[in-house]
């Protein structure tokens, strides 16, 4: 048993590891992009099938922007440090669907969901880039294919040796439905770690600062949300303490701040 543990890890290290740019962490990659993308964009169409989208004309051409200002920094990040930009092929939709939940997300392939009830906490367009630029550095650091990995790591390990050896992809199959199968757990409400949460507000602040908006804003937008009383929303529920969050951002602000130009 310790030695299948022990090759397992020898696999894993040398067959499913990727780092995430600019924090340079490495993380674990057993699953394809591809098969993320299309399970992720099968749960996009399902949500989408029963979410009322927003009349406000006004907030939802500022979804559109806003998202389109990311987008476009994403790939000048990539460009200007001589990397292939992961969202090369995303297929990018912006959305604002009427439901006061205060909450957003980004599927992998860049499919975008602002929920009405997190713009009283937005206020302005910067405070929207600083949740869809959290929401896409998610996306961009293949956190959703972490988080599946982590989960055929689990509870399929030591078949897992058959998987990375003979290149078949029937375990890696068989875990992804099984994640996938919770839904909205782990579709539209993936439930990423602290730590990938602390990640996304760091590339978070370095798209937002390169679209052109002040990353400055992050802390006054996170001290908002702390401001909600005692019902944690969705949209912060897995995530680091406020205290936490504004001390990491504040760490992070004069790295992004060098990107930022008016």
């Amino acid at each position: 048993m310790k030695k299948n543990i022990i090759l397992l890890s020898f696999v894993i290290g040398v067959y499913a590891c990727s780092t995430v740019a600019i924090t340079g962490r490495k993380q674990l990659s057993l699953v394809s992009d591809e098969e993320i993308t299309s399970l992720s964009l099968q749960e996009y169409g399902e949500f989408m099938k029963t979410a009322q989208k927003s009349t406000d004309k006004v907030n939802t051409a500022l979804v559109v922007k806003v998202g389109t200002n990311l987008a476009t920094a994403i790939n000048a990040y990539y460009g200007a440090i001589g990397q292939e930009s992961p969202a090369k092929d995303y297929q990018w939709e912006f959305n604002l669907v009427k439901d006061e939940q205060v909450n957003a997300f980004c599927m992998p392939g860049g499919k975008i969901v602002v929920y009405e009830g997190i713009l009283p906490y937005t206020q302005t367009e910067t405070g929207l880039a600083v949740v869809l630029g959290h929401e896409i550095a998610h996306a961009i650091a293949k956190h959703s294919n972490e988080r599946v990995s982590q989960q055929v790591a689990a509870q399929y390990g030591q078949q897992l040796l058959g998987v990375a050896t003979s290149g078949q992809s029937e375990v890696v199959q068989t875990a992804i439905g099984a994640a996938y199968g919770l839904g909205a757990q782990y579709g539209v409400l993936l439930p990423f770690s602290r730590k990938q949460e602390l990640e996304a507000d760091h590339l978070g602040l370095i798209f937002m600062a390169i679209a052109g908006y002040s990353p400055n804003d992050a802390v006054s937008f996170w001290q908002r949300m702390s401001q909600q009383g005692s019902a944690t929303p969705e949209f912060m529920s897995t995530h680091p303490s406020d205290a936490t969050r504004i001390a990491k951002i504040s760490e992070a602000l004069p790295e992004a701040l060098k990107y930022y130009k008016k």
